[in-house]
């Protein structure tokens, strides 16, 4: 049976994961023989909730075509009309949940599918997917707005059986059980030589994404001071919330002033193939997770991970075969895996057991759990 199904969420020129997740599921259910859209935003967030840059020039993938950009945070009148036009016409809409910030504008637009509801007793299914159902840091607030959503949808898909079990928390006895999906590959086309392609160390480390403090950067660098040789190097590329002030200081005070490079602002698509072949391994020390793309984006380009058991990465890295694993926030173990990685002939096995995704059989499965819902 075909549907007509609204994806309401990010799309280009809005950057990052969100972004290509959105318009490559659109992609992917016009696949198989869906009528599609997009509902994305012409402002997402106010600025000062969001200090990075959100918006690109070039798309990291293939735009979807049907894409409106008509949603704007300031804007609540926009947000009920968008409701009222998605009722009169789709089958499912699709709330793509990433911060409760967004959370006002999702109450908008259900408030317009629910007017014409009251009316005929009929309209589409409305499912929240959530990326996060709470922030890592959260506030008070944050769970009150994510709960009075989730209440008032048909159905809920999360990213991870922990996520889910939060959800559910959130719903209470009364409200629909959460799916839980695991989350597809939606890596940005960036092209690139493999590191199997190229010889020798590099006595190099990358870190790479938003840095934030459940990201554990802190705790990398204490564990490259304790664990890592002399010799290794890290970079630190992405957006620096706060900016890079308090850890540039404590590599200073680690001694690890010129073994850190700090490469901030958001690194586009092209930029990092050359990041990733100037790497040993990709490290991940994240504090916690929901799901996260870079795992599968260093195997793309032949890379290790190191990375912490948070959330779904322990899921996607094979200790001991094309990764290593540690605790999350454990400065001791991350420096233990760091030592382990860089002992003689280990990089080079390690890359050897590297295997590109294979994303056919995540979206196959991905797709089919979000109709079921």
């Amino acid at each position: 049976m075909t549907r007509r199904i609204t994806l309401v969420g990010p799309a280009h020129p809005y950057k990052g994961g969100g972004a290509r997740h959105t318009t490559e599921l659109a992609h992917r259910l016009r696949g198989l023989g869906h009528t599609v859209g997009i509902e994305s935003w012409r402002a997402q967030y106010p600025a000062a909730l969001y200090p990075g840059q959100q918006t690109i020039t070039d798309p990291e993938g293939e735009p979807f075509p049907d894409t409106r950009h008509e949603l704007a945070w300031y804007r609540p009148d926009g947000w009920w009309r968008t409701g009222r036009r998605l009722a009169r016409r789709d089958d499912l809409v699709v709330l793509t949940l990433f911060s409760p910030v967004q959370v006002p504008a999702y109450l908008g637009v259900l408030a317009g599918i629910r007017s014409l509801r009251r009316g005929t007793g009929e309209g589409p299914r409305v499912v929240v997917l959530c990326h996060n159902v709470l922030p890592h840091e959260r506030r008070a607030v944050d769970v009150s707005l994510v709960r009075a959503l989730l209440r008032r949808v048909d159905g809920v898909l999360t990213h991870s059986a922990e996520q889910g079990r939060l959800a559910e928390g959130l719903l209470g006895p009364a409200g629909p059980r959460p799916v839980v999906a695991e989350m597809p590959p939606h890596l940005p086309e960036t092209g690139g030589v493999r590191s199997q392609e190229r010889s020798g160390e590099r006595r190099g480390l990358l870190f790479f994404g938003i840095v934030r403090p459940y990201k554990g950067v802190d705790v990398l660098l204490r564990a490259l001071a304790e664990g890592a040789p002399e010799d290794v190097a890290l970079t630190v590329a992405g957006e620096f919330w706060g900016g890079s002030g308090e850890l540039s200081a404590l590599a200073g005070e680690l001694g690890l002033a010129d073994r850190v490079r700090f490469r901030e602002g958001y690194v586009p698509a092209d930029e990092l193939p050359g990041l990733l072949a100037g790497a040993d391994a990709l490290v991940l020390p994240y504090r916690s997770a929901t799901a996260t793309q870079n795992v599968w984006l260093a195997h793309e380009h032949g890379l290790p991970v190191i990375a912490t058991r948070a959330g779904t990465l322990a899921d996607h890295v094979r200790d001991g075969v094309d990764g290593l694993l540690c605790e999350p926030g454990d400065v001791a173990d991350l420096a233990r895996a760091l030592a382990a990685f860089y002992r003689p002939g280990e990089p080079a096995r390690l890359r050897a057991g590297v295997r590109p995704v294979d994303a056919e059989p995540y979206w196959k499965a991905y797709t089919g759990q979000l109709l079921g819902t």
